[in-house]
């Protein structure tokens, strides 16, 4: 897996983020770390599942913030979540210790976040008893095939003008595949291209307010009525 150089930094609400030399860009906003995290993906995301039990996929495991935040959520609200999460450029554990994020995860153990590091990749592991089970894929999104399907993507990656090909149009269409019907995708970027590239992939697609320092951000539902799920299913039979 290939690595990087990182230089640590203080958010606005006291979080730390990393900003990547080779990306030239922070993996969190200067404006809040973990207010950012919680709010696209907690309460834009999460938050707006009507269920218990649920798939999460995240594109970008990075730092791991959002999967911290997500499994402290599941503490919270006992809910049960799977979590799959790919990264190309996993964070040394070296720099995994530098970050303060257990300060910001108080209804989980002091060492939640380590654990989270901990994990064997390409291993699903169970980090509290139902509630909360983490898979890490190491590799590069953009050349991924899923095998199977997911309730809710969290869509993190570097921004558009910086990695451009997370953001190809045919990217979304694969993610609008992988999720389930009434599946949301979630991302702080609000970029009008983007909106109509996920448009175009099938997603009814929504501005929202942003976090702290960014006005909006994008909410994308895979909404597809009865006719055409048999549609699918018929088209499924006929290649068999």
């Amino acid at each position: 897996m290939k690595q990087t150089s990182f230089i640590l930094r203080k958010t606005a609400d006291g979080s730390d983020t990393l900003f990547s030399s080779e990306m030239d860009e922070s993996y969190h906003s200067v404006n809040g770390a973990a207010q950012e995290s919680r709010h696209v993906f907690i309460e834009a995301g999460l938050h707006q599942m009507n269920k218990k039990i649920l798939k999460v996929f995240e594109v970008g495991f990075g730092t791991g913030l959002n999967a911290l935040l997500t499994w402290e959520d599941a503490h919270k609200n006992n809910l049960q979540i799977e979590y799959d999460a790919i990264e190309a450029y996993p964070v040394s554990k070296d720099v995994i210790k530098t970050l303060n994020y257990r300060d910001f995860t108080p209804e989980l153990p002091s060492d939640a976040y380590l654990k989270l590091h901990d994990t064997e990749w390409e291993i699903p592991t169970v980090l509290e008893d139902i509630r909360f089970t983490l898979l890490k894929i190491p590799g590069d999104f953009t050349d991924y095939t899923f095998n199977q399907t997911y309730d809710l993507v969290y869509f993190d990656a570097f921004a558009p003008d910086k990695q451009a090909e997370m953001w190809d149009e045919r990217l979304f269409l694969k993610l609008f595949h992988a999720l389930n019907n009434q599946g949301i995708l979630v991302t702080y970027c609000a970029k009008g291209e983007v909106r109509r590239r996920m448009q175009r992939a099938g997603f009814q697609v929504e501005r929202i307010p942003g976090p702290p320092g960014k006005r909006e951000m994008l909410r994308a539902i895979k909404s597809i009525s009865q006719k055409e799920i048999d549609s699918y299913g018929q088209q499924d039979q006929n290649k068999e």
